[in-house]
Formats: C-alpha cells, sequence, structure tokens
C-alpha cells in the first residue's frame, strides 16, 4: 500500500458498508462533474499558470511536489489529505457529482480503482500518451491501471510481499527463516514449543487485503470481471482453499493468533518477540523503525514462504495509483502533474526517500537502490529481497468492481471465521454477501 499512515490497509475494513457504497453499478456514468479542460496540451497545460488540488495521504510527498514546482513554477500544487482509503473515496465520489470541490488529481489505492474507473469517473490518461508508460513500471502495477482499454492511473507505488522475522528471536532458537509453507508451519510448532504464549504471526480478522495476498501467492484468483456487467467469484478456487486449510490448522492449534493489527497491543507483540514474524508488503520497514525502534535493529526480511519446494512466487499487498477525476477542470495540468510524479527518475528516488516502494522497473533495477543498507533492518541490503518479490508476483490477479464494499463486510464474514478457526466457512459467507450486493448492484455476478 503506500507506507501510510500505516493503518490505512485496514480502514476500507472499518467504515460501516454504507458508507462505502459508491454508487457504481453496471451503468454507472461521468456524473455532473464531467468538464472539458480548458487547455489539451499538456506541455502547453504545464506552461500556463494553474493550481491544483492532489489529495493524497503518503507521508512527506509534500518533497516531492517541491521539485515539480522548481521544474515547472507556473502550476502550483495544494496537498491535502482528505483522508485515508474509504474515507477519500467517499469525499471523491461527492465531489465529482457535485462537479466541485474536488481534487484534480487523487492517490487511490489499486484495489478501488476499478470502481472509479467502471464508472467513468476517473479521466483515460491514454489521451496524454500514458499509455506510452507501460515499459516504465512493473508488470503487476501497470495491470492495475490499465483496464477495460484505458489507462485510468499512472502507479506510484507497490507492496510485493515479503516475509519479515525477528532474527535475534530465531538465532536464540536456532532457527532458521522458512521457505516453504511446511516449512513455516513447522517452525511455527517450535517457536510455540518454545513458549505458549508466542506465536510466528498473527492474522488480522478484519484485513481483507491481507487474505487476498495470501491467497494471491497461493494462485488463487476468485474475482474476475468478464466485461463491464458481468463478474466471477470463487472463493473455493485452489488457491482460496489451500490459504484456507492452512490458516484455519494454524488457528485451531493455536500457532498463529487472531489479532487485530497496527493496535499498540499488537506492535508490543512485535516488540517484545510475543510475534516472531510478519508476512507483509515491502513497505514495511518504515513503519517498523518507526513504531517499535528499540527493537527494529533485530528485524530482517526474506522471501515469502512457498506452496512448493522451487518455486519462486509472490504478490502484492497495498499499493496506489495516481488519477485525475473527471471533475478536474485542469486535467491536462493534472494528467502532466501525474505522470512526472511518478515516473520522472528525479521524483520516483525522492519518493522512495520518503518510504514509498518503486513501482517503477527503473529504480527496481538500479545498484545503487538494491545494495542500499536499511537502517531499519539493521543495515540490511533488504531491497535486493524486495526487488526480487517485485520481478516474481503472479500475474493475472483482478479487483472486483466493488471491491470497497467487499472488504467493508470482510469482517462479519471471514473475520467471524478467523476467530473461530474455519476460514473455509468464512470464505463461503463472504462470496454470498459479495455476488448478492453485485447482484443487486445491477451485475451479472456467477459463484461456484
Amino acid at each position: 500500500m503506500s507506507p501510510a499512515p500505516a493503518r490505512r490497509r485496514r480502514l476500507a475494513a472499518l467504515v460501516p458498508a454504507a458508507a462505502l457504497v459508491l454508487g457504481l453499478t453496471a451503468c454507472g456514468s461521468s456524473g455532473a462533474g464531467s468538464a472539458a479542460p480548458a487547455v489539451t496540451d499538456p506541455a502547453a497545460a504545464l506552461d500556463t499558470p494553474t493550481t491544483l488540488t492532489f489529495w493524497t495521504w503518503a507521508p512527506n510527498i509534500d518533497k516531492t511536489v517541491a521539485l515539480f514546482e522548481q521544474k515547472y513554477p507556473k502550476i502550483k500544487v495544494n496537498v491535502v489529505n482528505a483522508g485515508q482509503s474509504a474515507t477519500e473515496y467517499t469525499k471523491m465520489q461527492t465531489a465529482i457529482k457535485a462537479g466541485s470541490g474536488g481534487p484534480d488529481v487523487a492517490q487511490v489505492e489499486y484495489f478501488a480503482l476499478p470502481e472509479f474507473a467502471l464508472s467513468k469517473r476517473l479521466v483515460d490518461l491514454k489521451q496524454y500518451g500514458a499509455a506510452g508508460l507501460e515499459s516504465k513500471f512493473t508488470p503487476s502495477a501497470w495491470s492495475q491501471v490499465a483496464l477495460n482499454g484505458g489507462v485510468w492511473a499512472v502507479p506510484q507505488d507497490t507492496g510485493p510481499m515479503a516475509m519479515f522475522y525477528n532474527q535475534k528471536l530465531f538465532d536464540q532458537l536456532g532457527l532458521k527463516p522458512p521457505t516453504t509453507w511446511a516449512e513455516f508451519e513447522d517452525v511455527a510448532v517450535k517457536i510455540k514449543a518454545s513458549d505458549p504464549n508466542r506465536f510466528i504471526t498473527s492474522i488480522d480478522p478484519g484485513d481483507a487485503g491481507g487474505l487476498d495476498s495470501f491467497i494471491w501467492q497461493a494462485g488463487g484468483r476468485p474475482f474476475q470481471q468478464k466485461d463491464a456487467g458481468d463478474v466471477a467469484v470463487d472463493l473455493q478456487d485452489p488457491g482460496s482453499k489451500k490459504v484456507a486449510d492452512l490458516w484455519s490448522s494454524l488457528l485451531q492449534r493455536k500457532l498463529v493468533d487472531a489479532a487485530p493489527g497496527w493496535t499498540n497491543e499488537w506492535w508490543q507483540s512485535m516488540d517484545s518477540g510475543r510475534y516472531a514474524m510478519w508476512l507483509i508488503g515491502a513497505w514495511a520497514p518504515g513503519n517498523i523503525a518507526s513504531t517499535i525502534p528499540n527493537t527494529a535493529k533485530d528485524w530482517r526480511v526474506a522471501p515469502m514462504p512457498q506452496w512448493s519446494t522451487g518455486d519462486k512466487v509472490s504478490a502484492e499487498n497495498g499499493g496506489s495509483a495516481v488519477a485525475v477525476p473527471t471533475s478536474s477542470k485542469h486535467q491536462a495540468a493534472a494528467a502532466a502533474f501525474a505522470i512526472w510524479l511518478n515516473s520522472d527518475p528525479e521524483a520516483v528516488r525522492s519518493l522512495n526517500d520518503n518510504g514509498l516502494f518503486p513501482a517503477t522497473t527503473g529504480l527496481l533495477t538500479d545498484p545503487a537502490f538494491l545494495d542500499k543498507p536499511l537502517d531499519a533492518l539493521g543495515g540490511q541490503k533488504a531491497n535486493r529481497i524486495l526487488a526480487d518479490s517485485s520481478a516474481t508476483v503472479g500475474t493475472g490477479w483482478q479487483y472486483l468492481p466493488y471491491q470497497v464494499y467487499a472488504n467493508s463486510v470482510f469482517k462479519d464474514t471471514v473475520g467471524q471465521s478467523v476467530n473461530g478457526g474455519d476460514l473455509n466457512a468464512g470464505l463461503g459467507a463472504w462470496q454470498k454477501r459479495i455476488a448478492d450486493y453485485g447482484n443487486q448492484q445491477g451485475f451479472k455476478v456467477t459463484t461456484p
């Protein structure tokens, strides 16, 4: 996801479902806010005095924006934190319908992007040359913004999954980081045997994105959008079942803890060694360093456990892109800003320096980036492992065209089963809620 404020990774699951309904049906429209931009040529727009409003939650991004304003002094960018995740999306929906009061440029998480794109509430950036950027970005990032024949945003950051672990604790127990999920299970047993109050890790009953990432890495593809109105949901596919079976077993044997993430208690468990591991996106080092600074030096990163020996498959956890809402009166300038912000080499380095894990292949293959010791992880050259994870993200993942709603009911379905130790039942309940809602909204949803 952007590293944050990191709690945003759970916000969609914490907001009542009614607040998340974006009004995006299979026959959505751009709303009253659609308007032709005053200047249509990006180069001319950058040379025209303009003030843009940029909605974003990314920390310290104003430093990168300042570089843009130095390069293009006729453009002023007002950086506004309009809230994170569902909070921002609800405000955007209202502003786009009204045709005023919204941003010219907005940070949007990948899981929420299809909703806005399908309803034509975002500008197709192909008309401003964005299609030519494809080679600059990782395939997994680009696949999230290039939808239904359009390019609806520019990738900003990604969250390829990795295994962050407490090396000090592992050394004390004579353990090595597991390379397969079978080894992960064995290590979990040994950690529990060392102290009944310890767990190899935790699973958050409210975090839809976390479970989605495990399913993605296992080869599951439970959400498929066939066309604008035809959606398939299969949370009993082989990848989903593998994940549900493993984690149900771990929960039933109390080898992992069912606990909300990002709370003070959760971080204390990370800090004290009660949790030995965190399976999460590549944006995590900054959060570890800032939240548990006294023990951050004990943590290291390794590749994700694999389902079969010799495999090398990862998945994304989090990440966002920068889009231009149709209600913007300065679409060409906004598009030019979004493109520069996320593809210019100087801008991309600045974003990474301020905590965003890159989506660009240029930085991910830069020796200076790869060999940079991370103080947050005891000086480990972790970027090599994280970049390798980015290069091995499984292809073909899709989000629902109403994923924000789906995430909002995760806690009441799968979350209940996490607490009860039977994820298969929870996935079945989630699937039903997702399908029922989609059909009510005018989609044709098929399930097994």
